[in-house]
């Protein structure tokens, strides 16, 4: 089991020269091999950043990623047109130096006929990952439940009449993608489930419950299938990531834990749950008494959204404070969430996020050894 008491939950800001050459790929300037050359010079420098700032586990920084999620929809057919939006909608929050904002959920999203995996989606990343550093590699997966998204009454009634039968699908395929990484040496996978704390809001909380399942059956049955990719593989340690929403320095909802933790913090099989607690909008500790004596907490106390700059002192009550529910030994440190979700990364420099990487592995060093 990875016990490593500084984490990093996956993306790091896409480079100018990147998010150039995916446009520039788009309308088709530059070739594929092109814009791989580009690809991998950025991966290489995202682990560099981290490797430099002390982490024992590293990322590729998602670079080779649209969104946190978006490797399914590129390597899975029958999810139908769609655009970034896809994974963007919803009503976006932030404060008065970036404003507000409303996506809507395209009115054609749904998948329009059986999924069929065309290729492994994250095998690519991974090794590339594992050849270029001597650390711990890991690699985030979405979660299955998150695809409810892509299900549609209106349009994928004909391939899949009902929710279940469609996430059924959706299960089978990461699970083959988990078995996949496993084959290649992975032995940290961490699952993106930011839909569950999404459910905190009563409108988005509606739209998931008008796909079929209520609350309760969100909380059972989509544990039930994060379960699934998670079981028999002894040999991995699994994280599970909880936010509340991250793009351009927004987020989509506040609210604390306490309406959906006993079910996922005590259910899960993840051995690392990964939660979000950088400002008054995660409410309080208290809902980590709900947390299985199995499981490790990754406080996520560092904000990916701003410059703000943290202290050791800062970090260290907080941690002090977490410990008074779960014993210190179980708790580490990491940002609250990705620095880039998407290619729409936060409002901070390279500068602030190596800063801040630098600041979670002196803390941790600090505390807990």
């Amino acid at each position: 089991m990875i016990t490593t008491h500084a984490d990093i939950v996956g993306s790091l800001l896409r480079p100018p020269e990147l998010l150039k050459a995916r446009e520039d790929l788009t309308v088709g300037t530059i070739t594929d091999a092109e814009f791989k050359v580009i690809e991998d010079i950025a991966v290489i420098e995202a682990i560099r950043l981290q490797e430099e700032a002390g982490l024992e586990v590293v990322t590729d920084g998602e670079m080779r990623r649209l969104s946190f999620q978006s490797q399914f929809t590129e390597a899975v057919v029958g999810l139908g047109k769609h655009d970034i939006d896809a994974f963007l909608w919803g009503n976006w929050h932030g404060d008065e130096s970036v404003g507000d904002l409303h996506v809507e959920r395209p009115a054609s999203l749904g998948a329009i006929g059986k999924l069929t995996r065309k290729r492994h989606l994250s095998s690519e990343e991974f090794t590339y990952l594992r050849g270029h550093t001597t650390r711990t590699p890991k690699i985030t997966l979405p979660s299955p439940s998150l695809w409810a998204n892509f299900w549609s009454a209106e349009h994928s009634i004909t391939a899949y009449p009902t929710l279940d039968s469609f996430l059924a699908d959706v299960v089978a395929i990461l699970r083959e993608e988990v078995a996949e990484l496993v084959r290649l040496g992975a032995t940290y996978i961490q699952i993106d489930a930011p839909h569950y704390t999404a459910m905190l809001d009563p409108g988005t909380r509606s739209f998931y419950e008008a796909q079929g399942w209520t609350l309760d059956q969100w909380l059972g049955r989509g544990i039930e299938m994060e379960n699934a990719l998670m079981q028999g593989f002894s040999e991995v340690t699994f994280g599970f990531h909880l936010c509340r929403g991250n793009q351009g320095s927004r987020w989509l909802v506040a609210g604390g834990y306490d309406l959906i933790a006993r079910p996922i913090f005590q259910k899960i099989r993840a051995q690392r749950l990964m939660l979000e607690y950088d400002d008054e909008r995660s409410g309080s500790f208290a809902p980590l008494r709900h947390v299985s004596d199995d499981k490790m907490i990754v406080l996520g106390l560092v904000t990916t959204k701003s410059p703000r700059h943290e202290t050791q002192q800062e970090l260290t009550a907080r941690i002090k404070e977490a410990s008074r529910f779960v014993e210190l030994d179980r708790l580490a440190l990491s940002p609250q969430c990705g620095f880039s979700t998407s290619v729409v990364g936060n409002r901070i420099s390279v500068e602030d996020e190596r800063r801040k990487l630098r600041l979670i592995v002196e803390t941790a060093n600090k505390v807990w050894h």
